[in-house]
């Protein structure tokens, strides 16, 4: 038996500590002050508060240190957010020999620099948006990137080299706006991640996103567990994924497949990571970046292939060999993932941290899988992710699976924040989305989904009735 440390919170602490469980391992929580009745908190066999936050105790590497040595964790699974890739928290992890559950630092930090793992990729000659190394200091600098404009054209898109999570990133399209974004950029990098190196790369124009789930072991075996799309998002952050991507060329598939692979190996990759490429109009694709870490919607890839990706991470860093081989891996049907979130679509997608879920009440049935820590009573910190919940669903066919998400979605009902869910019933609804055809440019062409009515189920108005009624037993008192 071994102990796990989870270093993070939410339904990804949820999802690691029952992987720990099922494979016989004690899993320990973190905790700060906001998160004393979070979910992730009570699944643990051990709880250990950090302190106050918000989030500066979850991202203090000397105290969760401690916590998992005064815990007696033999290794920490990091999760996704928060400290997942940083090198500094990995090397920490190495130096006090406890096992990190993920690739090596050394790799988190070539990986982490998105110039260095350009580098990588072109000695590897995996093919690449055309892109410049970091920006000088200063105007030469920004002379360096008016010239990469001016040899390339605009649009192009203005990078954090140590960005991720779709923050640091910002699009230029003239000279003027360049003179304007670089410095801006470069201050926000530093207060972000503490590097306010920048580079450019050019925009490949309305693109499919769609990334490559890869496993490694320490013995020298990489495989593929097929594809994702990730094009529908907000803010350059994803809102639905699905498994496997649309894209109907199978040579092309295989092709990005085999790519990923050869980028993994490139990198002398480990444990489990994405690697995510952008595809144009003419089905030509780009290395975008390998995410160093299990991803949000890493539970898509897990109904189509049944391999599950949390456990075998767990497995491979206790030094166990891949279970299987590339020819095993199968893709079996067609699976959906949308992140139920508190945040209100129609006002531009704003949070609604501080407010409680008077009703909650979650679909079932075949094919249906939830990740969340959300309940009836809890009360949304104000100060952390919006997400609530990730509702995954799974079918024979495209069509099956559609349909199998918009009954779930019509059952789904949260009272008290408003959610993602009326404009996801929307969107399934759309003839677009109906067919798979999506880019990155969805939310922007098609705005016209925002206009919805909020939901006025009878389910709905019976869960409001029973909502109002609870709180009048509340907040009634005798004299």
């Amino acid at each position: 038996m071994k102990k796990i440390l989870v270093a993070n919170r939410g339904e990804i602490a949820i999802r690691v500590i029952r992987a720990a469980q099922e494979l016989g391992h004690k899993a320990v929580a973190i905790y700060e002050t906001p998160d004393t009745e979070a979910l992730h908190v009570r699944v643990a066999d051990e709880a250990i508060w950090l302190g106050d936050g918000p989030r500066k105790d979850y991202l203090d590497i000397t105290k969760v240190i401690k916590a998992a040595r005064k815990s007696g964790a033999d290794a920490i699974h990091p999760g996704y957010g928060f400290l997942a890739e940083n090198p500094e928290f990995a090397k920490a992890c190495e130096d006090a020999g406890i096992v990190f559950i993920g690739p090596t630092s050394e790799v988190i930090t070539n990986l982490g620099n998105k110039v260095i793992a350009r580098e990588i990729m072109a000695a590897a000659n995996i093919p690449m948006v055309p892109g410049t190394p970091n920006l000088s200091p200063g105007d030469e600098g920004l002379q360096e990137a008016l010239a990469f404009a001016s040899d390339y054209g605009y649009p192009v898109m203005l990078k954090a080299t140590a960005g991720g999570g779709g923050r640091g990133i910002r699009r230029i399209d003239n000279d003027s706006q360049m003179r304007e974004e670089v410095p801006m950029a470069r201050a926000e990098a530093k207060a972000a991640f503490n590097n306010d190196n920048v580079y450019l790369e050019k925009v490949v124009i309305n693109p499919k996103h769609v990334e490559v789930q890869v496993i490694a072991d320490s013995f020298g075996e990489v495989v593929h567990l097929g594809t994702r799309d990730c094009s529908i998002q907000r803010r350059n952050q994803k809102l639905i994924e699905i498994a496997p991507s649309l894209i109907h060329d199978k040579s092309i598939i295989e092709s990005i497949c085999e790519t990923a692979v050869r980028a993994a190996q490139a990198s002398n990759y480990t444990n489990a990571g994405t690697v995510e490429f952008l595809v144009d109009k003419d089905m030509n694709y780009y290395f975008m970046e390998i995410n160093t870490r299990v991803q949000v919607e890493h539970t898509v890839t897990e109904m189509v292939t049944g391999i599950d990706i949390v456990r075998t991470q767990i497995k491979l860093a206790f030094g166990k060999k891949l279970l299987f081989k590339q020819e095993e891996v199968k893709i079996r049907g067609h699976a959906i993932e949308m992140r139920i979130n508190a945040e209100d679509p129609k006002n531009n997608f704003m949070p609604e941290g501080g407010k409680t879920v008077d009703i909650y009440r979650s679909p079932g049935g075949y094919g249906v899988r939830l990740d969340g820590f959300v309940y009836q009573g809890y009360t949304i910190p104000e100060v952390y992710d919006s997400l609530l919940v990730k509702l995954t669903v799974h079918g024979y066919s495209w069509n099956e699976t559609v349909d199998r998400l918009r009954r779930c979605l019509k059952n789904f009902v949260i009272v008290g924040p408003k959610t993602t869910i009326p404009f996801y019933l929307e969107l399934v609804d759309d003839p677009d989305f109906q067919e798979g055809d999506f880019d990155t440019s969805y939310l922007e062409t098609h705005a016209h989904l925002l206009d919805y009515e909020e939901q006025n189920t009878e389910i709905n108005k019976l869960a409001k009735l029973i909502a109002e009624i609870h709180y009048k037993e509340e907040n009634t008192y005798a004299v």
